[in-house]
């Protein structure tokens, strides 16, 4: 929009009328011209904008508007005009197809040959365009310093900024037109290296890098065009029509239109960064395909530079695919590029997506948050550069993936395969086959600066005390109990938690509409049964009462009522035997099911999608079974002790609340066990009678929800254990030797879950003992203190084992894995 007045081309205006127009033409052809010249020679300025005054025609160019239009001392109205043109209408939408493109010519850019039959024979297939109109005054207002190097002689600047605020104001008008899809920028590289306060930030980079302005310059020049989508409407058309089938003939897609409704109306506020889980290469068509049917517009979807590839590279980047790399090093001119590329998409109020694990997960469940692009939005926010941000939590869960067996090598010590032609092909081949339901839910969006504020970022509010949470910067120990600071901490802790939090707020909010699905619970059954195998009835029993605590506490789930009789579970049984997940033997009286031999990673995946549902009642049953277990006299308040040890153990697989939040989730709890809870003496609270309701409920948690994540954590501990605190510890090492000691303690039986042998658990299992300072490395002369950490190494392990016993204790009490005779 030229005169930044709104989005209409017809503009009311309380000033005299202007004496003369100046239509800025944006023509690249001879019948572009004609028609632009036969529309203006028709009134066509007078209908759109409502003023009667002679019209000069100015090419929409840096040299002609320099020449024609900035040193003008009289104030005309300046109205770009440009000529649309539009494909064929095919069941009642424009779209580019590939019969088009057969044709050798763009619809939405036709050639000069193909322009003529058009006007001839569709003339709805084109109209002249008006973006909204502006005086030279307001222009020159818009754009003081611009306008101020014109007062000494050099015209360009002013003249790029009206060419840009043209070609704006045209880019809007035809989103009236074409929808809002179709939103691209334009002229981005120039817009932002002509920013005064770019310019200014590029000299400091120069001067603390010891380099040359006009060196700096170029680099950052380089670096933008490596960086900007450089977006295309034909190609978007194209690529989408080319890539739904990848996903369309895989999954049906269940999406959350109630959200959609809410997100738009934001959306005309605020620009909205889409935050959403990643499990799949799929996940952006996926999501992309949900709001292109609401018609939002496209987002700039900012991948790692690895699958910039060709062809997809190219492609993607004309789709609005940003490609940034995985490392920024030292490259104080990329960081600087990268941050004032993301500031601008946002100022302009394009929409971005991108995956805030950092990758795909390989469990199942969310990794932890990577926090590099949210400072950026912080510091937007910070600097007042942009009103508001609103973050969108998204979840897309899928009933099955066809990539999980590639995922589940890699766990074992795999080599991942690199991405190119050949891995695409051969990835879009493994999508072909039916996987059932696609679940796209959005979370409540989350005002940037309305939480930087509440987490008491000081440049957003003043200084608050802060509590110490899931990622304190100086955690407590093994064993000991979390609590909240009373001293502020420095500016820089306060900002960098802020942002954490915010990390830490949009995971949840991920896992608030994160759905059950039919597979995560069946094979949450399944993977909690030892060495046997179930009949149809006894899988049916098994999660009957499974489903009745879902309904209890009103979980969102997919489509469980197939769990609820024989023939609907029958079908996803054998729906998992197809997908290789579930073995079925059939010799006998009845079909029998269990977790096909070697397939307990990929059935893993499917219940961990769900399985932060299920992990405070996994803790209250750790919790009661150490509190009767202690014969303390005050077993409630061991049972609370044990109940927080766990969860500072899980911290770095479970995104927790804080203690009061969470203390209340574990009263609620055990109201679904006890509703008599509350009215009961401190005496009797965790005596053998909670352990009896436990059991009464029909179902056990424990074994079937943290025992692969304490598994691993004792391979790890036990390795620790074993290493001198003198060696550094090689952390890519340390993992391969974790994956074959894990197998060896598999066959020894010392493990009970085949899926606890997994890079990607004992990596969280290291970051714990890192967290605990257990990886330190002692100096050679320091007996005591290499004394010291051998024994909290040792103390580690055992605590472990504990938990291992407990969780053994609860599978024992679990009516499923009792005998069925």
């Amino acid at each position: 929009m030229i005169g930044h007045r709104g989005n209409s081309p017809t503009t009311t205006r309380s000033e005299p009328e202007p004496h003369s127009v100046v239509a800025l033409i944006d023509a690249a052809t001879r019948v572009e011209r004609e028609l632009v010249g036969s529309w203006l020679a028709g009134g066509g300025i007078g209908h759109e904008v409502g003023v009667d005054a002679p019209v000069t025609q100015v090419d929409l160019t840096q040299e002609a508007v320099a020449a024609r239009l900035v040193g003008r001392r009289d104030d005309p109205l300046v109205v770009p005009v440009r000529v649309l043109w539009l494909p064929r209408e095919r069941d009642g939408v424009r779209r580019v197809t590939f019969t088009d493109l057969a044709l050798l010519t763009n619809p939405r850019r036709p050639h000069r040959v193909a322009q003529r039959r058009v006007v001839a024979k569709y003339p709805d297939r084109h109209r002249v365009l008006t973006g909204a109109p502006a005086r030279l005054s307001e222009l020159r207002a818009n754009n003081p310093e611009a306008s101020a190097l014109f007062g000494k002689g050099s015209a360009e600047p002013f003249a790029r900024a009206v060419v840009r605020a043209a070609v704006v104001a045209l880019e809007r008008a035809e989103r009236t037109v074409i929808g809002d899809r179709y939103k691209v920028p334009r002229l981005v590289t120039e817009e932002i290296l002509d920013s005064t306060d770019v310019q200014r930030r590029l000299e400091l980079v120069a001067d603390r890098i010891e380099a040359s302005p006009h060196e700096v310059f170029r680099r950052a020049e380089k670096s933008l065009n490596e960086v900007v989508a450089a977006q295309s409407r034909l190609v978007s058309d194209l690529f989408t029509r080319a890539m739904r089938p990848v996903h369309a003939s895989a999954w049906n897609v269940d999406s959350d239109e109630s959200g959609l409704i809410a997100l738009r109306d934001l959306n005309r506020r605020f620009p909205l960064v889409f935050l959403p889980s990643h499990r799949s290469y799929v996940d952006p068509f996926v999501l992309g395909d949900v709001l292109a049917h609401d018609d939002f517009p496209p987002n700039h979807v900012i991948g790692g530079a690895n699958l910039s590839f060709w062809p997809m590279g190219p492609i993607a980047r004309r789709t609005g695919t940003v490609f940034i790399r995985r490392s920024f090093g030292d490259d104080e001119v990329y960081k600087a590029v990268v941050e004032e590329y993301i500031v601008y998409l946002l100022t302009k109020r394009f929409n971005l997506e991108w995956y805030f694990e950092g990758g795909r997960t390989r469990t199942g469940k969310l990794r932890p948050p990577r926090y590099g692009l949210l400072n950026y939005l912080a510091a937007a926010i910070r600097s007042n550069r942009v009103d508001d941000i609103m973050l969108v939590p998204v979840s897309i869960t899928y009933e099955r993936l066809n990539e999980l067996g590639a995922i589940a090598t890699e766990q074992v010590g795999g080599e991942k395969k690199p991405e190119g032609l050949t891995w695409l092909a051969r990835y879009v081949r493994s999508q072909q086959h039916s996987a059932g339901q696609v679940y796209v839910r959005f979370g409540n969006p989350l005002s940037v600066r309305d939480r930087l504020s509440a987490h008491g970022d000081p440049l957003v509010t003043p200084p608050v005390t802060i509590p110490l949470h899931q990622v304190e910067p100086t955690p407590p120990g093994p064993g000991e109990a979390d609590t909240v600071g009373s001293a502020t901490p420095n500016t820089s802790d306060v900002e960098r938690r802020a942002v954490q939090r915010l990390a830490f707020e949009v995971a949840v909010g991920i896992n608030a509409v994160t759905p059950i699905t039919v597979n995560a619970l069946v094979t949450l059954a399944l993977l909690g049964i030892q060495g046997r195998a179930l009949t149809l009835g006894e899988v049916r029993t098994t999660l009957a009462p499974v489903l009745g605590y879902i309904d209890q506490r009103d979980l969102p789930g997919g489509k469980l009522d197939a769990l609820r009789d024989e023939q609907g579970l029958a079908v996803v049984l054998e729906q998992l035997a197809l997908a290789k997940v579930v073995t079925v033997y059939r010799g006998g009286v009845e079909p029998v099911y269990s977790i096909v031999p070697g397939a307990h990673l990929e059935a893993a995946f499917y219940r961990n999608s769900a399985v932060h549902w299920f992990v405070n009642r996994a803790i209250l049953e750790l919790a009661v079974l150490a509190a009767v277990d202690s014969g303390a006299a005050d077993a409630l308040r061991t049972g609370w002790d044990e109940a927080y040890r766990l969860r500072d153990l899980l911290k770095f697989e479970f995104f927790f609340p804080e203690r009061g939040e969470f203390a209340d989730q574990m009263g609620a709890e055990m109201l679904l066990v006890d509703p008599d809870w509350y009215s009961r003496t401190r005496r009797d609270t965790l005596g053998s009678d909670i352990l009896a309701k436990l059991s009464a409920t029909g179902f056990m948690m424990a074994h079937r929800v943290l025992r692969s994540f304490i598994d691993a954590q004792l391979v790890v501990a036990e390795r620790l254990a074993a290493h001198d605190p003198v060696d550094a510890i090689d952390r890519a090492a340390f993992i391969t030797e974790c994956v074959s000691v894990g197998k060896q303690m598999m066959l020894q039986q010392r493990l009970h879950s085949p899926e606890s042998v997994s890079t990607e658990l004992f990596t969280g299992a290291l970051e714990l003992a890192d967290n605990y300072r257990l990886l330190e490395r002692v100096p050679q002369d320091a007996a005591e203190l290499r004394t010291e950490l051998i024994q909290r190494r040792r103390k580690f392990a055992e605590r472990l084992r504990r938990v291992g016993m407990h969780i053994g204790r609860a599978a024992a009490l679990d009516p499923s894995n009792r005998e069925p005779w």
